[in-house]
């Protein structure tokens, strides 16, 4: 049996992509630099669907001898932002259907697409690419309008994001990213604050046809972080804005050369009209492809492994159906530590909407900190007639679940 090989996955969704290979007469290989965070979808997934390859996945070379070993490899997946480019790579050296590598890759530089916006007039947000290493609160002050984000210019999951109100608060996420493990890339970006409600658009592109398939909401948590707390799909929109994104999205699409694949366009909708926040070059992560396939009954899955086959997705040109609604509530750890549990579960048996609680964490994970989605633990899915419903489903649903730390002791 051929291999459809995905390089590190989304965290949901293992088994709706493993069923989609068989269906195609492929078996669906998982390579990973860590398995644990598959484990709950392992799980979900039936014996023997899915195969388990541990290896370095930053390291394109080292994943390209891994898949030249294996028989015969009829597609490569790519799905996580943080290994996008080796996943392109690898796909190009054997000669299997990929994106364009300099589509992907400038989507990825955050700096260098928000640059990229405002030359070709589909941004009026500023920017400044700075080395937090060596740059210095006063060298950066002329560049940056007050209040401005900061982050990782190759960040994800929220993480390394500050919101910078003044110059003292410069001063003090400099030496909090000189301090930093975790920034994907060596420089930040400033940019400015965008104010107003954040969405998504979930887009697929195929021969340079863009599809929005469906905008998804985004509740963020108090300033001055920006952690995900909940979403919901598909939302209503009026015939004007929806056009205004269709058009906005595809013209920033067209403009970087991203001919195929799926992508997730995170947008904020200003007092002055629609607002690019980033696009990343993959499907929507976390929980957003099952609220998708809930709603809308969209098989994303089917279409990546179509793309992966150099395939036309059916998704493409698919009518469907009127759509209901789905949502997610994240529920993290209250404080840093070790999760003793998660309580609550048995209340969601009687609750509207058939709510589900996934776990992300397990009991004994250690959660480093709960800024950003490093501290999710689980997340509570609901559905509902429409977007709105689903989503009042799922935060009733979730006060109901308590998520549970170890004391010193190591006892909750």
């Amino acid at each position: 049996m051929s291999v459809i090989a995905a390089v590190e996955a989304l965290n949901f969704g293992l088994d709706h992509l493993a069923a989609a290979a068989r269906r195609r007469g492929h078996e669906l290989v998982l390579l990973t630099a860590d398995r644990s965070r598959y484990l709950h979808e392992l799980a979900q997934a039936e014996p023997g669907t899915v195969t388990v390859v541990d290896v370095d996945t930053d390291d394109a070379g080292r994943v390209l001898a891994v898949l030249r070993a294996m028989p015969a490899v009829a597609g490569v997946l790519r799905m996580v932002d943080s290994v996008s480019d080796q996943a392109v790579h690898v796909a190009r050296e054997l000669g299997l259907p990929h994106a364009d590598p300099a589509a992907v890759a400038l989507l990825r530089d955050k700096g260098g697409f928000r640059d990229h916006l405002r030359r070709h007039g589909l941004s009026r947000a500023r920017s400044h690419v700075f080395d937090p290493a060596t740059a210095t609160t006063d060298d950066l002050v002329p560049f940056l309008d007050f209040p401005c984000v900061v982050k990782d210019v190759a960040g994800a999951g929220s993480r390394n994001v500050w919101l910078v109100r003044d110059k003292d608060e410069l001063t003090g996420v400099l030496e909090a990213a000189r301090m930093s493990t975790s920034l994907g890339g060596r420089d930040l970006i400033a940019e400015t604050y965008l104010i107003g409600p954040m969405y998504s658009a979930e887009t697929l592109t195929w021969d340079g046809q863009t599809r929005v398939l469906g905008v998804c909401s985004r509740t963020l948590s108090p300033e001055p972080h920006f952690r995900e707390e909940s979403a919901s799909f598909p939302v209503a929109l009026p015939d004007h804005l929806e056009a205004e994104i269709r058009e906005h999205v595809s013209r920033t699409l067209a403009s970087v050369g991203y001919r195929h694949g799926f992508t997730h366009t995170e947008f904020i909708r200003t007092a002055d009209g629609v607002e690019i926040v980033e696009v990343n070059p993959r499907l929507g992560g976390v929980v957003i492809g099952e609220l998708m396939r809930r709603a809308a009954g969209l098989d994303v899955h089917q279409a990546l492994v179509e793309m992966a086959l150099g395939e036309r997705p059916a998704l493409m040109d698919l009518v469907p159906p009127p759509p209901t609604g789905a949502a997610g509530v994240a529920l993290y750890a209250p404080e840093p530590g070790v999760v003793a549990s998660v309580e609550g579960a048995a209340a969601l048996a009687s609750h509207p909407g058939s709510p589900q609680l996934y776990a992300v964490q397990d009991r004994g994970a250690r959660i480093a900190t709960t800024g950003d989605q490093r501290g999710l633990v689980s997340i509570v899915l609901a559905e509902g007639e429409t977007a709105e419903l689903a989503l009042h489903h799922a935060w009733s649903a979730a006060g109901k679940i308590r998520v549970r730390m170890e004391t010193a002791g190591g006892t909750p």
